[in-house]
């Protein structure tokens, strides 16, 4: 089945940042094929304990120790340069690897591996692809970018040659895997403190289609015109899907929604009806997240009906567009969104659902992206009836950019909309239990802590 001929040079692997989102579920995969695992991390989580019940041990803080009896060493991005463990390895000549080279070479280990990428919706397409080959008892391996409720957790370990994977591009991580499907959901501008503009993010996504053996599967969105720039790259069988081009392979038709926002719509393939597809998560956007799975689970030979139920079964991914409850008989929810074409498909699928009025409380997600894309976030802001803004979420990043949450209050009131710069998560939740009335709406977006604030509403 897998080809592991690779990673036997390694039997004991020490990882550094274990409990993040990727490198948990490679420290599960490699459990299951029978490597000794260790790790550390900086903080204490769910996903630690998960691993620890598995019998993966993993200390909180560094870990010398077991540093001194790995083969190797996997490391995040996130890691400082002088950060112990990786200096101690580097002087003992231990061999240290980033993650993202790391999970090349698992994905290079399966016959077959999914790789799904695009500037938005790889967590819900990846969620949807991936219950689907569940459903169809394809026993896949997964790795997913946030916690999804059916396989309890963010990834999963299956016995089969088939690994569903995200696939990010972000500084040209994909372009260390080896795919023989790959699915390209867009291409938008971000991460443009890496690629510094659109043409060479293209230029990456094409690199990455050249990645793909002659007998490999590229699914591709048709309504997306750099998608379709970037096609003539690809030398293996080719399937498209769309909305708005009824010459795609696979296109919807006839969307409606109902009360929730939630859309049902007929899929077509080759102009032929295949099925009326009903949705339980909200947003147009995620039509074409539908449709992509359609594709590619239709290629692996998965029943249009079976697709349908298992379409309709999924609530949503942890993060998108996910309900946390009720105060004052208003609604909130919690959302990922973190860039403005995000920001605004996002606010689109709200306006499908039926409320009253409107608030959103947006934390931008790094200077240089809030710097980059101030004007597009602010009118994507504006389709919101109300507007809080809080502090920007460094991540990675220090602020060299001379962009504040205040610049972006400022950028959306330019275009004549009240916003309000509030900093504090309590002074946030006050005001909105101040001013908000029954059967309105409250969203909390952004990638970062932002997340905290929905709870405390609601308890």
């Amino acid at each position: 089945m897998t080809n592991l001929d690779e990673l036997r040079q390694y039997n004991r692997i020490h990882m550094i940042g274990i409990g993040g989102v990727s490198m948990s579920g490679i420290a599960e995969i490699l459990k299951n094929w029978g490597f000794t695992v260790t790790g550390s991390d900086r903080t204490d989580s769910p996903t630690i304990h998960k691993l620890i019940e598995t019998g993966i041990p993993v200390k909180i803080g560094h870990d010398l120790e077991n540093v001194k009896l790995a083969d190797a060493v996997v490391y995040t991005a996130a890691i400082q340069k002088d950060d112990p463990e990786l200096l101690l390895a580097k002087e003992l000549n231990i061999p240290v690897i980033e993650r993202s080279t790391f999970l090349g070479k698992i994905t290079k280990a399966f016959k077959d591996t999914i790789c799904i990428s695009g500037t938005h919706g790889k967590t819900t397409t990846t969620s949807m692809i991936s219950l689907c080959f569940v459903e169809a008892f394809k026993d896949p391996s997964i790795q997913v970018g946030a916690y999804l409720k059916p396989i309890n957790g963010n990834y999963r370990v299956g016995n089969s040659d088939y690994f569903i994977i995200e696939a990010c591009e972000y500084v040209e991580s994909f372009l260390k895997f080896y795919p023989r499907t790959e699915v390209i959901l867009n291409i938008d501008n971000d991460h443009l403190d890496y690629f510094k503009n659109i043409e060479n993010i293209k230029k990456s996504f094409s690199k990455y289609i050249k990645l793909l053996p002659t007998d490999g599967l590229l699914v591709i969105n048709h309504d997306d015109e750099n998608c379709n720039e970037v096609l003539p790259n690809a030398k293996c069988q080719v399937v498209t899907y769309g909305i708005h081009h009824q010459d795609s392979d696979y296109y919807a038709t006839n969307i409606q929604f109902d009360e929730n926002g939630f859309p049902s719509f007929d899929v077509y393939y080759h102009n032929r009806f295949l099925e009326n597809i009903s949705l339980s998560i909200v947003g147009s956007h995620n039509v074409l997240n539908a449709l992509a799975c359609v594709a590619v689970c239709m290629s692996y030979g998965i029943s249009p009906k079976q697709i349908k139920e298992t379409l309709h079964k999924y609530t949503g991914a942890d993060r998108r567009f996910e309900y946390k409850g009720t105060f004052n008989q208003v609604n909130v929810y919690d959302d990922y969104g973190h860039h403005p074409t995000e920001v605004f498909a996002t606010s689109e699928a709200l306006k499908k659902k039926q409320y009253h009025e409107s608030w959103v409380v947006f934390q931008p997600h790094t200077y240089s992206r809030t710097k980059n894309h101030l004007m597009d976030f602010a009118r994507a802001l504006c389709n919101f009836d109300h507007v809080i803004v809080t502090d920007i979420y460094a991540a990675r990043e220090t602020n060299n950019y001379n962009v504040t949450a205040k610049t972006l209050v400022e950028a959306v009131q330019s275009l004549g909309k009240e916003a309000t710069y509030i900093s504090d998560f309590q002074d946030i939740v006050d005001y909105l239990k101040k001013n908000t009335q029954a059967n309105d709406i409250v969203l909390t977006l952004g990638a970062g802590t932002v997340t905290e604030i929905g709870p405390m509403l609601v308890h």
